[in-house]
């Protein structure tokens, strides 16, 4: 359901990576936990109620014993969708519990008791994922014509746990249909001021902060 990955293939090839510095990003055994903590985390937050409905999603919406109605639709690039009986509703920013109810708020003026689903049937591939050793793992939307650094996305995911291991950080990456790995020291970053470490995601990237070893 998520096109931005193929997730299986990710993990699998995750153990081949070494960062664009040419340094190795993990030894194999540290690798093989790191692969299990990333598969856990993104089935997490595929099946999460936090998500964001987010422009250029296509959502699949369904009303109760009102299957004329169904559709499956592409959120506007104004955050929008056109339903039935409602027209122009936004649903942008919303979660998928919020904009279900928002569409039944609305539709209660046509029907009585109307229960609506929602399914994201494609995510837009503006996002990037903020897993392993972070506050609050998360999928984190970049707005239409902005930038998001590595430091940013961490700061959003609620910053580093305790036992982070903030010099390894790593940027997995898709570039010309080639599985890539940079490996940051962030500590540069925030103790040294090197803004130069802190690098623009591009959608779809994760990051991933291991669990310190020491």
């Amino acid at each position: 359901m998520l096109k931005y990955w193929n997730f299986t293939l990710f993990i699998s090839l995750f153990l081949l990576f070494t960062a664009c510095s040419g340094k190795t990003v993990v030894k194999n055994t540290n690798a093989i936990i790191s692969n299990q903590q990333i598969s856990k985390e993104i089935e997490n937050l595929k099946n999460s109620q936090d998500y964001l409905i987010q422009a250029g999603d296509l959502v699949e919406i369904k009303v109760y014993k009102e299957e004329d109605m169904d559709r499956t639709l592409r959120v506007a690039t104004n955050g929008s969708i056109t339903f039935p009986l409602i027209g122009n509703i936004k649903i942008a920013g919303l979660t998928v519990s919020s904009a279900e109810q928002k569409l039944e708020d609305a539709l209660q003026n046509y029907l009585k008791t109307p229960s609506v689903s929602f399914l994201i049937k494609e995510y837009a591939n503006k996002t990037v994922y903020v897993l392993g050793q972070v506050k609050k793992p998360s999928s984190i939307a970049i707005l239409p014509e902005k930038t998001m650094t590595l430091l940013e996305a961490i700061t959003s995911a609620g910053g580093f746990t305790d036992v982070a291991a903030i010099s390894k950080v790593k940027i997995l990456r898709m570039e010309n249909g080639v599985q890539k790995s940079i490996e940051v020291d962030v500590s540069q970053i925030t103790k040294e001021g090197n803004k130069q470490y802190d690098v623009s995601l591009k959608p779809a990237d994760v990051v991933f902060v291991p669990q310190s070893l020491f």
